[in-house]
């Protein structure tokens, strides 16, 4: 047999995303080019290592093994070129982050310059709902994670990132009467909430409890830009992160409806267990953060203090 690290690489992907459209797809290649690799893999086994069934792909039992096998073998060649930058005197390595969906629009701010300066690390980052975020954290799955609220049963540590403002925000077509509106508004209006467990939601409902208002469901989505997308569209209202609202603020799409005791005001921060033995990217990664939040915040997100 001659298999290449490549061919092994192209079957690992195709394998766990049981797609050659996809695969080619994260692998920058085109769609001919997998598919000529895939076949010269399997034309050295004997037995088959998946099916085409109409247009999907199906994985054998001896394909998941052979898989199995191509992890190990490329996640050790991985651990090889690490070992070799490191004895070059460059981090590498792996940091693993874990964020909440609104925090997708600040995260990337804040690893882009460690990310260039250190070309031997690689990124890991999973952008979930926060019940995910903080079981993984608690699982050790990660490194870090990205939140507005602290996880009380968790004894972590944490770096304070940047402001978190929610506004209550509606589409182009409202027409509000007055620049302090009343708490009270939110009786009048079609509401459109996140899942159950975002803390944006409990921020919301926190804010409607406290006012002791009325009012009625419209709808639940399960990410921001989906109820982003539906308030723009007309179909509701809702509290959400100014973070993730400034294109759509600029160009019209969305408008700030000034209600009395709003924006609500929490904070995003990195944090970590308390009890993890952070890895030498991670300590860097803090001592970069801690460096230059205040430049990144400067560069970026300037713009927050206009509203």
């Amino acid at each position: 047999m001659n298999y290449t690290l490549h061919q092994l690489e192209i079957f690992y992907k195709i394998s766990k995303l049981k797609s050659v459209t996809k695969a080619s797809e994260e692998l920058f290649l085109t769609q001919p080019a997998v598919s000529i690799q895939l076949k010269k893999f399997q034309d050295q086994f004997k037995n088959p290592l998946f099916e085409v069934v109409g247009r999907k792909i199906y994985i054998t039992e001896f394909g998941e093994e052979i898989a199995e096998a191509a992890t190990k073998i490329l996640e050790n060649v991985q651990a090889l070129n690490y070992k070799a930058l490191s004895f070059q005197g460059e981090l590498a390595g792996k940091l693993k982050i874990s964020i909440v969906s609104t925090a997708k629009y600040a995260m990337p701010y804040f690893l882009a310059d460690f990310i260039g300066q250190h070309t031997g690390v690689d990124l890991v980052m999973d952008v979930t709902n926060k019940a995910a975020v903080v079981r993984s954290l608690e699982n050790n799955d990660v490194d870090f994670a990205m939140v507005s609220t602290i996880p009380k049963n968790l004894k972590i540590d944490r770096v304070q990132l940047m402001e978190n403002k929610l506004y209550l925000v509606g589409g182009r077509q409202y027409k509000h009467v007055s620049d302090d509106l009343s708490p009270k508004i939110f009786e009048q209006l079609p509401l459109i909430y996140r899942e159950q467990g975002s803390a944006t939601r409990n921020a919301m409902e926190r804010f409607i409890a406290s006012h002791k208002i009325s009012t009625y469901k419209k709808m639940e989505l399960t990410s921001n830009e989906a109820v982003k997308q539906a308030v723009v569209a007309g179909l509701g209202f809702s509290i959400v992160p100014l973070i993730g609202i400034k294109n759509e603020l600029i160009n019209g799409d969305l408008q700030i409806i000034p209600v009395k005791n709003l924006p609500i005001v929490t904070n995003w921060n990195l944090i970590w267990l308390s009890s993890k033995n952070l890895s030498s990217i991670a300590k860097h990664f803090v001592k970069h953060i801690n460096h230059n939040k205040s430049t990144i915040m400067e560069t970026h997100f300037n713009w927050f203090q206009d509203y």
